[in-house]
C-alpha cells in the first residue's frame, strides 16, 4: 500500500465528510432550485411552461450522461472523476448564479447536469475503496443513506432560506464554496483508485441524451404552440430517429452504457416503467405545488419550503418501515400499495381551488403522498435490484438512477403540456379581478396535471399485476445494494 493510501486511511472521518459533502451538494440541487422557481420566472422572464426547463435541462444532462460518467470514473480513476465533475459543477453553478437571461441559466443548468453525471458515481465507489472492513463500510453507508434521505427536507428549507434572505441566485452560488473546498481537500485525503481499461460509448450517450431532450422539447413546445406546430413535430421526429439509433448502437456496442439485456427480464422491464411513472408524478407534484403555494397562496419561499417538510420526513419514515415489512409482504405488494396511496393523494390534490388553505386542503394529501412514496420506492427498487448478477450490479444500479432522472424530466414535460392545454382552455368565472383570474387559471392547470399524475400512479398499480413474485429472505434474491437505494430515490424528490 502506498504512503498516500496510509495517510488516507488514518483520516477515514475526513474522507467520509468529503464524499458526503459531494453527495449533499448533488442531491440538494433539484430541491433547492425548485423553491426558487417563482423568483427565477419573474427575474428572467420565463413563461409558466418554459420554466420547467430549469429543472429538465439539469435532469436530462444528469440522467443522459450518468452511465458514461460512471464508466469515466472506472477508466480515469474515481478521485480524478470526482475532481473533474466537481470542477464542471462548480463553474456551472457560478455561471448560473450570474445568469442575466433564461438562455444563460439553462446552459448553466445543463452543464451542472454534466458535472453531476461525472461526480455522482464516484461517491459509492470511493466509500467502497476507503472503507474496506464490514463495520466501517456499514457505518459509512449508513451515513450516506441518512444524508441522502434527509436531502429533500434540507433542500426545500435551504432553498427557501437562501431565496428569502438573499436571492434566488444563491441557490446556485452556494455550490461554489463547497466545490472549492472539495477540490482543495480531496487530493489531500482521498487516494486514487485503480483504473480499469474500457471504452467510452459516446454514440450511445449522444443519441440517448439528445433524443430524450428532443422528446421533452417536443412536449413543452406543444404546450406553448400546439401539436400542429412544425417545430413540435420536427422535435418528435428527431427524437424517434435518435432513440431508435440509440437502441441499434447499444445492441452492437462492445461496452454499451446501457446493457439492453437488463430489459429482457419481465420484472425489471415493468419495474423500470413503474419508476418512470412514479418519478413523472412525484417531480410534477413538487413543481406545481411550489408554484401554487407561492403564486396563488402567497407563501414566502421559506414558508413554501417548510410546507413540504412533513411530506419529506414521511417519505423517509415510511421507507424505513417498508424495508422492515419487505421480507413478509414482498416488493410487489409494497409497490402496489404505495402507488395506490400516491394516486389517492393526487386525486385529493386535484380538488384544490385558489382559496384552499394549507391545513384544511394541502396537509392531508401531503401526508398520504409521503407515506405512499416511501413505501412504493422501497418496493420498486427491490424489484429492480433483485436477481442481478454481481458483474451487472453496477450497470443495474446506474440504470435505476438514470430512469429516475429521465422519468422526472419526461414526466414533467408531459404534465407541463397538460398544464398548458388546461390554462388555455380555462373558463374564467365572471367578476374576478386580474389577480383572481390569474390564480384561477394557474389552479385549473395545476389540478388537471394532478389528475394525470394520478393516472400515472394508478397505471403503476396495474403494472404490478404483470410482475412475477420476487423471492425474499433466507438468502433470497434481494441484492445488498438495496440498503441505500430507497434513500437515493427519496433525495431526488
Amino acid at each position: 500500500m502506498s504512503a498516500e493510501t496510509h495517510t488516507t486511511t488514518r483520516r477515514p472521518g475526513v474522507v467520509l465528510v468529503l464524499v458526503l459533502a459531494l453527495q449533499t451538494m448533488l442531491i440538494l440541487d433539484v430541491n433547492v432550485v425548485n423553491i426558487a422557481l417563482p423568483d427565477v420566472k419573474e427575474a428572467l422572464g420565463f413563461s409558466p411552461t418554459s420554466l420547467s426547463w430549469v429543472l429538465n435541462s439539469y435532469m436530462l444532462a444528469f440522467g443522459g450522461l450518468l452511465l458514461l460518467g460512471g464508466r469515466m470514473g472506472d477508466i480515469i480513476g474515481h478521485r480524478r472523476g470526482l475532481l473533474v465533475g466537481v470542477t464542471v459543477f462548480s463553474l456551472a453553478s457560478l455561471l448560473g448564479g450570474l445568469a442575466n437571461s433564461s438562455e444563460m441559466l439553462l446552459t448553466a443548468r445543463a452543464l451542472q447536469g454534466v458535472g453531476a453525471a461525472i461526480a455522482a458515481p464516484t461517491v459509492l465507489s470511493l466509500i467502497a475503496t476507503h472503507f474496506t472492513d464490514d463495520k466501517s463500510r456499514a457505518k459509512a453507508l449508513g451515513a450516506y443513506a441518512a444524508v441522502s434521505g434527509s436531502g429533500a427536507a434540507i433542500g426545500l428549507i435551504g432553498g427557501g432560506l437562501l431565496t428569502d434572505w438573499l436571492s434566488w441566485r444563491w441557490v446556485l452560488f452556494i455550490n461554489v464554496p463547497i466545490g472549492v473546498a472539495l477540490l482543495v481537500l480531496a487530493p489531500m485525503f482521498i487516494h486514487e483508485t485503480d483504473r480499469t481499461p474500457g471504452r467510452f460509448d459516446l454514440g450511445g450517450a449522444f443519441t440517448s441524451t439528445v433524443g430524450m431532450t428532443a422528446l421533452v422539447y417536443g412536449f413543452i413546445r406543444a404546450a406553448e404552440q400546439g401539436w400542429g406546430d412544425g417545430l413540435t413535430l420536427g422535435s418528435f421526429a428527431l427524437a424517434v430517429v435518435l432513440l431508435l439509433a440509440f437502441v441499434l448502437i447499444e445492441n452492437n456496442a462492445r461496452q454499451p452504457i446501457t446493457p439492453l439485456r437488463l430489459f429482457a427480464d419481465r420484472n425489471r422491464a415493468t419495474g423500470y416503467l413503474s419508476l418512470l411513472f412514479v418519478m413523472a408524478a412525484g417531480n410534477s407534484m413538487f413543481f406545481f405545488l411550489t408554484q401554487f403555494l407561492q403564486e396563488v397562496r402567497a407563501f414566502t419561499p421559506i414558508q413554501a419550503g417548510l410546507a413540504f417538510v412533513p411530506l419529506a420526513l414521511l417519505i423517509l419514515a415510511s421507507s424505513n418501515v417498508a424495508a422492515k415489512l419487505l421480507p413478509k409482504s414482498g416488493p410487489r405488494a409494497l409497490t402496489a400499495i404505495g402507488a395506490g396511496a400516491m394516486a389517492v393523494s393526487l386525486v385529493w390534490f386535484a380538488q384544490l381551488d385558489s382559496t384552499s388553505g394549507y391545513v384544511t386542503a394541502l396537509l392531508g394529501p401531503m401526508i398520504v403522498a409521503g407515506l405512499g412514496m416511501g413505501v412504493l420506492l422501497v418496493g420498486v427498487t427491490t424489484i429492480l435490484m433483485s436477481g442481478i448478477k454481481p458483474e451487472e450490479s453496477g450497470a443495474a444500479s446506474g440504470l435505476l438512477n438514470v430512469m429516475q432522472q429521465i422519468g422526472g424530466a419526461l414526466g414533467l414535460a408531459i404534465m407541463v403540456t397538460v398544464f398548458g392545454a388546461a390554462t388555455r382552455g380555462a373558463d374564467v368565472p365572471a367578476g374576478l379581478d386580474s389577480k383572481g383570474a390569474a390564480d384561477y387559471v394557474l389552479t385549473e392547470g395545476t389540478t388537471t396535471a394532478f389528475v394525470w399524475g394520478a393516472g400515472f400512479t394508478a397505471a403503476t398499480v396495474l403494472l404490478t399485476l404483470l410482475m412475477r413474485k420476487v423471492p425474499m429472505g433466507g438468502g433470497g434474491d434481494a441484492a445488498p445494494q438495496e440498503a441505500s437505494a430507497p434513500e437515493e430515490q427519496v433525495a431526488a424528490q
